[in-house]
């Protein structure tokens, strides 16, 4: 038998036989094709009996043959068949424009997909958050296992590379907060309460609010970024496959430097957002920097510091979850990794002012006013 594809014309009863030879393969087929184009008549039988080796490109003279002049393939063996029927299946008409919906239930579709993608987020989140108290009850047990280093490292990322920006964000915040609420009390003679507005907004709810998305920002999106790039370069497989966890090398020590750090960050910028308000009142509404603190320590309670103190770490751990959460999500490619960075800064500053509400109606609640 040649390995050269090629037919002969026969005839069973009243029905022309097409009797196929050789391998019908893209390097064979040769002018099979122009012959086959030549040869008249419709409802032929197409005879593979004597085919040695087929391909996707002879399948398809074979599948065109059936489409075009209702020819009946026999004596195909199995492998011939299934890649006939592959070949058949995938015979569909490109789409040049997609199809069009109706937009409300194009809108339907879009929040419900977003429904599911956060329920599967909260539920991943809670698995996650999970591992990493497993971890810490192992690394309690085993306290050698602890690496001190990495958390002292994380330290620096965390707090002290973030003293500069949330100083410079918390004072102009603290201007901000002083020049808009003069403007408005002055209408009513009353400029000297904006000391009690600038003293009981950065102390209760802007420092540890603005400083938890500022290291939602920084912090989050780094460990995104830096888990994420490990596990696309397989280094987190590595730590698994030579025995050592991810979470307790990657996760706790990120995890447990922003819940320890975020109430120091946190007070800093309270405290630089009340000098940032003061130095505003000095020259603006005349009032010294000694009668400014007096009125400082008047008005604003220890319950607002407390509840700045409270807060603070519970963010710093949503943001940290958040950020190592998203990076252990990485796979397929680098575009991944942005994608996830983007994702750990959004969720971080979403369930950051969320919990915000859920403690401001708690205290509240309790008397905390």
């Amino acid at each position: 038998m040649s390995s050269v594809a090629t037919f002969t014309e026969e005839t069973q009863g009243n029905r022309p036989v097409l009797r196929f030879s050789g391998n019908l393969t893209l390097a064979r087929v040769g002018h099979l094709p122009e012959r086959l184009n030549e040869v008249p008549g419709e409802g032929m039988l197409l005879d593979l009996s004597d085919v040695g080796r087929m391909d996707t490109v002879g399948a398809w003279l074979i599948y065109k043959l059936t489409r075009d002049r209702g020819a009946e393939v026999v004596n195909a063996n199995e492998d011939q068949a299934k890649l006939l029927e592959q070949v058949a299946t995938a015979d569909l008409p490109v789409k040049v424009h997609p199809d069009k919906t109706n937009p409300f239930q194009r809108v339907l579709i879009q929040m419900g997909g977003a429904v599911a993608a956060a329920g599967t987020t909260l539920v991943g989140l809670l698995g996650f958050f999970g591992a990493i108290l497993a971890s810490a009850w192992q690394l309690i047990k085993q306290p050698r296992r602890f690496r001190s280093n990495a958390v002292v490292q994380q330290f620096e990322v965390v707090g002290v590379h973030a003293l500069g920006i949330i100083g410079l964000m918390s004072f102009l915040v603290g201007i901000v907060i002083a020049q808009q609420g003069a403007v408005q009390l002055r209408q009513f003679g009353a400029e000297v309460f904006t000391i009690n507005l600038v003293g009981r907004s950065a102390v209760k709810e802007l420092g540890v609010l603005m400083t938890a998305i500022m290291v939602a920002g920084r912090s989050g999106s780094a460990f995104a970024a830096q888990i994420g790039s490990m596990k696309l370069a397989e280094e987190v497989d590595a730590m698994r496959t030579i025995g050592v966890s991810p979470v307790e090398a990657l996760v706790i020590p990120r995890v447990l430097a922003t819940v320890l750090m975020m109430p120091f960050l946190a007070f800093y910028a309270a405290i630089i957002a009340i000098i940032g308000g003061g130095i505003f009142v000095w020259f603006d509404l005349d009032i010294p920097p000694i009668t400014y603190i007096q009125r400082i320590r008047e008005v604003v309670p220890m319950t607002d510091l407390w509840q700045c103190l409270i807060k603070a770490p519970v963010f710093g751990l949503i943001i940290a979850m958040a950020g190592c959460f998203q990076g252990m999500q990485v796979e397929g490619n680098a575009e991944s990794v942005g994608l996830r960075t983007t994702t750990a800064v959004v969720q971080g500053i979403f369930l950051v002012i969320v919990l915000d509400a859920f403690f401001a109606v708690f205290f509240t609640s309790i008397g905390w006013l």
